[in-house]
């Protein structure tokens, strides 16, 4: 259903080091690039983050209960992206761990502009 999700900047040439470094671990890059905007994903047909500047020429600002969450498969790659995001200068927003009892792990953080994102997955319960 989601084709793609857009984050705002204010300093595209700094983020796109930051996802470019990031999205690298779950195997995704640039897949389309303009002046003021660079998509990523694994290819043009599946999901993908975009970071753009806005187009209505004002700062980008963060959306108040708006995050973004990366199916990334295992809790090997949760922590991994969690821990390459934070050593990519993201600010923790809460640490990879097990979330409730129904097998839902997850890392949460904000990107160089104050973006949230996590990487989760879904492990057997035991």
């Amino acid at each position: 259903m989601i084709g793609y999700v857009t984050l705002g900047t204010n300093n595209k040439p700094k983020a796109e080091k930051f996802y470019d470094e990031l999205l690298k671990e779950i195997g995704a890059g640039r897949v389309m690039e303009t002046e003021k905007f660079t998509a990523y994903g694994t290819d043009m047909r599946s999901p993908g983050i975009g970071i753009t500047i806005p187009f209505d020429g004002k700062p980008a600002t963060v959306g108040n209960g708006v995050m973004v969450a990366l199916n990334v498969g295992s809790v090997e790659k949760v922590n991994a992206v969690y821990n390459k995001a934070i050593s990519l200068g993201a600010k923790d927003e809460g640490k990879p761990g097990p979330r409730g009892d129904q097998g839902f792990y997850a890392g949460y953080f904000r990107d160089l502009d104050g973006n949230k994102l996590n990487a989760f997955c879904f492990v057997a319960k035991k």
